[in-house]
């Protein structure tokens, strides 16, 4: 599991180089974002542009690290591409995540309550 993670204003952007998050890279998802997110931050936003496809196992993935971030942190997503934007719409999972069109600028970051 590729990931690439940049400091951006109060968050940590983290962007997922996979084409897919399913049953056969959950666990490995899964722990390279632990690993990704023992620094602390108050937020992560995951950049999912080059996910092409995402299962129940990589929706239980998200969640699975958005409980690991605990009350007090959030993971946001961002740049989601029209199937994985629709397996999030249909299981209502749009209600759970701030997600973003595009990746938040900095001063969006800073602000952002």
């Amino acid at each position: 599991m590729q990931l690439t993670a940049e400091r951006r204003g109060d968050a940590l952007m983290i962007r997922v180089e996979e084409a897919r998050i399913d049953a056969a890279v959950a666990i490995a998802f899964k722990e390279a974002m632990r690993q990704a997110a023992t620094a602390g931050d108050r937020r992560l936003v995951l950049d999912l542009s080059e996910v092409g496809f995402l299962d129940s196992s990589g929706l239980g993935a998200l969640v699975a690290v958005m409980k690991l971030l605990g009350p007090d942190r959030r993971l946001e997503l961002a740049c989601l591409t029209p199937p994985v934007a629709k397996v999030i719409r249909l299981t209502r999972m749009d209600s759970v995540f701030t997600l973003h069109e595009a990746l938040p600028d900095a001063g969006q970051l800073r602000h952002a309550g």
